[in-house]
């Protein structure tokens, strides 16, 4: 049996009973039971076509990537070894100082760049999109770089939300069966007021990003309140690091962008998007009343 509630979002289990190659069978509460499936019975061959086009999606990235880098301006050889995603912070300077050389004269293949590596390190979860974000402080003008950054996380996020949603379900409910349980209820608790509630978890750590983005499709998050709420949300912590990128040279490592000042200013913010949702009722019903 398979139940759903009016938002159509997956009933995930309280308590666990059973596991089987098809199914979770789950106790919901004293009077409802129900089951999730994980595979159906021809399993092996829709997961290996999963897994095709999957690798073809990535390969497909990557082939995007190596366009983008033959179409770049003919490189100096002592330059080429700086040409990779930033690991540490030393790295980053080095990649900000040849970049902001080479985009002097070629500045839309420059942002082209940054634009599709950013989103492809936010679609597959791979580190170092901090380091970009910094990056874009150190090459483009604030607004830009606000703009370009706050774009490419909600993209990369929501693309990375459509791979979960097309291929990530049963490995999602295998591996974080609790996680994903105790989060439904959330969701449920906040179907209205989703976008705020997105936003608040993109400026707490109370769940990594990649969590929120594979787990949300599962717990039926909308893609258009997740895209949104996303692009608010990531907006405050990324203005942190772009203003850390005006300073580049003195920063040692990431952990310099923040201070006790930046980290209470997130935390207010973060209490300043549970308002709408906890005050939702009594905003309702004043803008019923100011029609």
């Amino acid at each position: 049996m398979f139940v759903s509630s009016g938002d159509h979002s997956i009933a995930t289990p309280d308590t666990k009973e059973q596991i089987n190659e098809n199914y979770i069978s789950v106790k919901m509460n004293e009077n409802v039971s129900t089951s999730i499936q994980l595979m159906n019975p021809q399993s092996g061959r829709i997961k290996r076509r999963h897994f095709a086009i999957l690798l073809l999606i990535f390969l497909f990235s990557i082939l995007s990537l190596c366009t983008v880098y033959i179409l770049f301006p003919k490189i100096d050889t002592a330059d080429k070894e700086a040409f990779k995603v930033p690991k540490t912070i030393d790295d980053a300077k080095i990649l900000g100082n040849i970049l902001y050389k080479y985009s002097k004269h070629h500045r839309y293949i420059i942002m082209i760049a940054f634009f599709l590596t950013y989103i492809f390190l936010q679609t597959f979860a791979i580190p170092g999109s901090i380091f970009l974000s910094i990056l874009a402080g150190f090459l483009y003008p604030f607004p830009l770089a606000l703009f370009l950054v706050c774009l490419c996380s909600s993209l990369g996020a929501s693309f990375c939300y459509l791979l979960s949603q097309l291929f990530g379900r049963h490995i999602v409910l295998k591996y974080f069966q609790t996680k994903v349980s105790l989060w439904q209820k959330k969701v449920q608790a906040h179907s209205d007021s989703l976008f705020w509630f997105i936003i608040f978890l993109r400026l707490t750590p109370i769940l990594p990003n990649w969590f929120i983005n594979v787990c949300s499709p599962i717990l039926d998050v909308p893609l258009g309140p997740f895209f949104a709420g996303t692009f608010a949300g990531v907006a405050l912590p990324s203005i942190l690091f772009i203003q850390a990128g005006k300073t580049l040279h003195q920063l040692t490592s990431p952990s310099d962008v923040f201070s006790w000042r930046s980290m209470l200013m997130l935390g207010f913010c973060a209490i300043l998007s549970l308002l709408p949702i906890r005050f939702k009722d009594q905003i309702q019903n004043f803008f019923k009343k100011q029609s």
